[in-house]
């Protein structure tokens, strides 16, 4: 009776160990339906705990979504990068609108998160709405400024990168024109379209640069047609600063390969090469917001947030550029790039910013 009991006890007490690990797992979702990504649990290291474990990390996106093959898929991207690498738990708002982007903040700070993200220089006014609220909040924004001292920003030289594939595109080009597609026509957007006149002016005087803009970073339908009437006007390269507008642009580039017709688009943010291929894709300029995110992010868990600081990403400080890869580009154009690198580095050529 009393090994019964003995017996009884063991199976009790290995039954509860069992229950209380089983409680303890868990793993990270990143949303797919509706508005939100979720994690449900970052965990520890095997053997020890991660630095990051005991913050949590939102990001809002703007209205292109965090799948725009884009700006929002390479920030939400380092955010589950550093949720591996520090224990962090992150999660995502999607914006539908920009009336969205207030309330999407306000629900992290609410729910108590150590940093909410404004992923998009449309967060200006929202941040600075929301931090003037919630002094006590911490919020990090990429591509627009705020000028407060719980608001850190990051901003890139666009300009400079867009420069360097202006200057692919004008050597590249066998029709002497290209085209430039744009999202909204706003400041940063104007950047971009400046820094890449520049550079096919620099690199082909000869070459003329075709402009549209389709009033938004969530309409690739709108961006195809503007592709194919630039193409059909006897552009073969074009380059998208146009978010999740810009698939329009490598959609209208699929089209004719399929056809036999050959043409290009540079893409913009990432490397748009590992989403759409090689045979459409020249290039890209790259900007990179996912180192961005990564080193704010993990300032703020070693415990050195830089509230009202403003942080410029460019030539110099290896913000923007080409990809490392560049299957497309002959030997002959990657050494130009590179003088026109140089000088801009150096200070002997100033890039224009609109």
């Amino acid at each position: 009776m009393k090994n019964m009991k003995k017996s009884s006890f063991v199976v009790s007490a290995l039954l509860a160990v069992i229950l209380v690990l089983s409680a303890c797992g868990g793993g990270s979702t990143g949303g797919n339906g509706g508005n939100a990504g979720t994690n449900n649990g970052a965990g520890n290291a095997q053997g020890g705990t991660k630095a990051g474990e005991n913050f949590r990390i939102g990001m809002v996106t703007d209205r292109g979504g965090v799948n725009d093959k884009s700006f929002n898929q390479t920030a939400w991207e380092a955010l589950k990068q550093l949720e591996g690498d520090t224990g962090a738990k992150v999660k995502y708002l999607e914006s539908k609108t920009d009336a969205d982007l207030i309330p999407n903040m306000n629900q992290f700070i609410k729910d108590g998160y150590d940093l909410t993200w404004g992923i998009g220089f449309l967060f200006e006014d929202a941040a600075k709405t929301v931090a003037e609220q919630n002094p006590d909040a911490k919020i990090a924004v990429i591509d627009t400024v705020v000028d407060l001292p719980n608001v850190e920003s990051v901003t890139f030289a666009e300009h400079e990168g867009s420069f360097l594939v202006g200057v692919v595109a004008g050597l590249t080009t066998e029709t002497n024109k290209v085209g430039f597609v744009g999202g909204m026509e706003m400041p940063v957007i104007k950047k971009f379209e400046a820094g890449f006149r520049a550079g096919v002016a620099a690199a082909n005087p000869d070459a003329k640069v075709l402009v549209n803009y389709v009033g938004d970073f969530n309409k690739p339908d709108q961006a195809k047609v503007a592709a194919s009437t630039f193409y059909n006007d006897g552009a073969d390269i074009i380059f998208h600063a146009a978010g999740g507008s810009g698939n329009g642009v490598f959609s209208e580039a699929k089209d004719r390969a399929k056809s036999g017709k050959k043409v290009w688009v540079i893409g913009v943010d990432k490397d748009q090469a590992l989403e759409h291929g090689d045979d459409v894709t020249l290039t890209s300029m790259i900007k990179k917001v996912d180192q961005a995110v990564l080193r704010v992010s993990n300032d703020l868990i070693a415990g050195e947030f830089k509230g009202g600081e403003v942080t410029v990403l460019g030539l110099k400080e290896d913000g923007v550029g080409l990809p490392e890869t560049n299957k497309n580009l002959t030997d002959e154009v990657l050494q130009q790039v590179e003088e026109f690198k140089q000088k801009i580095i150096n200070g002997e050529i100033t890039v224009p910013t609109k």
